[in-house]
């Protein structure tokens, strides 16, 4: 079991790394993004309107999958490197919004919202009374649940690529 003073220091030193961050990381990192991602973005535009019209416009749809999805990992990096592990939320609240409202975006995106919120304030609850009157990070907490559920929508998703190719 740690010791109180331990638990202490590492919650100092996680908030201490946060507060040190500037809004000009967050800034420089915003700017790097919004030029990487200006024409995947707009590539994503015609896919939306299907596959087929997107290749008759001249979309590569494969080579854009690819490019969106390592453009995505990059942006989780960046963002979480910027906003500390409480942004790993964001990976975990819209699946398990999908799961309850249905794949509809109407949706799923005020359900997310929502789910966010109440996820964020039950962690910072917990932060602050698991071991009272020091506080955890509140990165610790979302990591204690985050994790657990990201592996397993992984564990999940592989099963189901498995079931797809037999």
């Amino acid at each position: 079991m740690a010791s109180e003073r331990s638990v202490t220091e590492l919650s100092f030193a996680s908030h201490e790394r946060h507060v040190r961050r500037s809004s000009e990381d967050t800034a420089a990192a915003r700017a790097w993004l919004t030029r990487v991602l200006a024409q995947p973005a707009l590539e994503a535009v015609d896919v939306a309107a299907g596959e087929e019209t997107a290749i008759s416009l001249g979309v590569n749809v494969h080579r854009l999958r690819l490019t969106l999805f390592v453009l995505t990992s990059l942006l989780v990096g960046v963002m979480v490197a910027t906003s500390g592990a409480i942004a790993f939320v964001g990976l975990i609240v819209p699946h398990a919004a999908r799961l309850l409202a249905g794949a509809d975006h109407r949706r799923v995106l005020p359900v997310t919202a929502l789910l966010g919120a109440v996820f964020l304030q039950l962690a910072d609850i917990a932060a602050r009374t698991v071991n009272a009157p020091q506080e955890l990070a509140l990165s610790i907490v979302t990591a204690l649940f985050g994790v657990p559920c990201f592996l397993w929508l992984l564990r999940r998703r592989s099963a189901d690529r498995a079931v797809n190719l037999t």
